[in-house]
């Protein structure tokens, strides 16, 4: 089957729910593809020039994009590119917020040729320095109030950078976004081969330094179709995935997922997150399909969601490992049921929870279409259901998906990454009788007491189930005697005051609910907890201010001790 004819029978498949016919879809693979010119001028921008791309908005403004329209600017963006010296191949740092400027610019960057590096708004000058330390980029697409920082890292290198774009306002040395309107509407598309690089993504350095992940023309677009199965989009939708430019989360859900099935996108963009006003948008904007991280729905179920006229009818979570109690009470509220997935910046959609199937709750599903999935022990042995081990995905000669090529500059961890025919996600797991995968931990989250293996989700899931936790992080805190002894992080809803009472009434709790081995033996109330921007938990900081607070013998008042310690 034809790479073209492939994305139409998949959509088809998604569209009328017959989920078991995608498996059944063979594939011939390209030598060149491009899927701007091979899929989404095809398949959206002729069949549907005049639908709805991407709705945006910020306070009272708002934005309406045609596919026609969404497409013409990215050709434009592309043209101006070239215009000023640019050729394929070059490197695009895209540092913007939730602008519509995203959007063309990721399109621009696959027709191009070019190559992407999605960087956060936070980062600070020394960031970015260490950025471009890694990849000095020929192309730069940012804002005003970033560009100082820009600039300021780009001083400490001896070479300069070809293009620098401002989308908003002026500055000497950068060109304005404004200046793409004169030129032409027509691009032609680059020759690149489907296993040309084309994405590259700092990983958001939960369990350690970023490290560069290296995406291909074929592998990434084509399996997101895998994200796509998941999410459930299809043309007619207008899908709401809450995300920041600059991270995976955002190019799964803000862009290919929905976009390979055709269906709008609404860009929320936002000053701080406020749950009424987010929930007032959705029902402004007759969002259908909608995708948020835990925490964010963590928030949402905070407000009284029945007051909100919803047209939601899908909801998914990804991020981080969703709790049972949270799907409960949104589905109590909306009558949607969240389903819950899985996957890394290196990959596509992995594991989830498919619309009709059934749903285990707190289980992450089974694997998507595209990825054999199984759970290993590190010598490539699989292990039998209900023993835990490493998630891994067979890489089968010829059955192509969306994982990474490698680690860029860096065939070490590469190496260690791919072994005995298998890719290791890094992430632990268990495989239950039905084929379900319930998730333990990173390999370096996972806590070892008293000889017991501890993943931290199924501790935090206890405590964020107590009507007084917002939210929770378990880590490994040093002890003298147990080598390590649970600590929980647990930050208290708004009203909710921390105290020793509390403290106990918590460990109460999670004994009823946990093996003891399980249960906390320290707790403490922190203000905040400190979190990637794209909103997962940071927990390799927490480990590594306990090894410090525990060498230096300092304590915090607010840190509590279970009585059975």
């Amino acid at each position: 089957m034809k790479i073209v004819d492939f994305f139409k029978k998949t959509r088809e498949a998604i569209t009328n729910k017959q989920f078991d016919q995608l498996k059944t879809f063979q594939l011939e693979k390209p030598e060149y593809f491009n899927w701007v010119d091979d899929i989404f001028y095809p398949l959206n921008v002729k069949a549907f020039p005049e639908s709805n791309a991407l709705i945006w908005r910020y306070n009272d403004k708002e934005q309406f994009f045609t596919f026609q329209q969404i497409y013409d600017r990215s050709n434009q963006l592309l043209n101006f590119i070239r215009k000023n010296g640019c050729k394929k191949g070059d490197h695009i740092y895209t540092i913007l917020p939730l602008v519509p400027d995203n959007w063309t610019s990721i399109l621009a960057t696959i027709k191009g040729g070019f190559i992407l590096m999605p960087t956060a708004t936070n980062m600070t000058s020394r960031d970015i320095a260490y950025r471009f330390e890694t990849l000095f980029p020929e192309i730069i697409i940012s804002t005003k109030s970033i560009a100082e920082n820009i600039d300021e890292a780009e001083k400490q290198f001896d070479q300069n950078i070809k293009l620098k774009i401002l989308v908003d306002g002026e500055k000497e040395g950068w060109k304005s976004i404004h200046d793409i309107e004169n030129e032409s509407t027509e691009a032609i598309a680059e020759k690149t081969k489907a296993d040309d690089p084309f994405l590259y993504f700092f990983t958001s350095g939960t369990t350690g330094l970023p490290k560069v992940v290296v995406h291909t023309h074929f592998t990434y677009p084509f399996g997101h179709l895998s994200t796509s199965s998941w999410v459930g989009t299809t043309h007619g939708d207008i899908h709401y995935n809450i995300s920041s430019p600059g991270w995976a989360k955002f190019a799964w859900s803000s862009f290919f997922a929905p976009w390979n099935t055709g269906s709008a996108i609404f860009a929320n963009q936002v000053d701080s997150f406020v749950p009424k006003e987010q929930l007032e948008a959705i029902e402004k904007y007759g969002i259908t399909t909608f995708c948020g991280s835990p925490t964010v729905l963590r928030m949402l179920i905070q407000e009284d969601l029945t007051k909100y006229n919803l047209k939601i009818r899908t909801c998914v979570a990804a991020g981080e490992p969703l709790n049972p109690d949270v799907i409960e009470k949104w589905k109590q509220g909306t009558g949607v049921t969240i389903r819950d997935g899985y996957g890394q910046t290196e990959t596509t959609a992995l594991v989830g929870n498919i619309d009709g199937n059934l749903l285990k709750p707190g289980s992450m599903g089974k694997p998507t279409f595209l990825y054999d999935i199984d759970i290993f022990d590190e010598d490539g042995n699989e292990l039998p259901p209900l023993e835990e081990g490493a998630i891994c995905i067979r890489m089968n000669q010829g059955q192509y998906n969306g994982v990474f090529i490698g680690y860029l500059k860096d065939d070490e961890r590469t190496s260690n990454s791919f072994k005995h025919g298998l890719y290791y996600t890094g992430d632990k797991a268990y495989k239950d009788e039905d084929g379900y995968i319930w998730f333990v931990g990173r390999n370096d989250d996972v806590i070892k007491a008293s000889a017991y293996r501890i993943g931290p989700f199924e501790v935090e899931s206890v405590l964020i189930e107590h009507d007084a936790v917002l939210e929770s992080a378990v880590v490994a805190s040093p002890h003298d005697v147990r080598g390590y002894a649970v600590k929980a992080f647990v930050l208290l809803k708004e009203s909710v005051q921390p105290n020793k009472e509390l403290a106990e009434e918590l460990f109460r709790f999670a004994e009823q609910r946990l093996a003891k081995y399980k249960v906390p033996r320290i707790i403490e109330f922190p203000d905040t907890l400190p979190k990637t921007i794209s909103g997962k938990i940071r927990r390799v900081e927490l480990r590594a201010n306990e090894a410090t607070n525990k060498l230096n013998n300092i304590k915090n008042n607010q840190e509590y001790f279970h009585a059975k310690y």
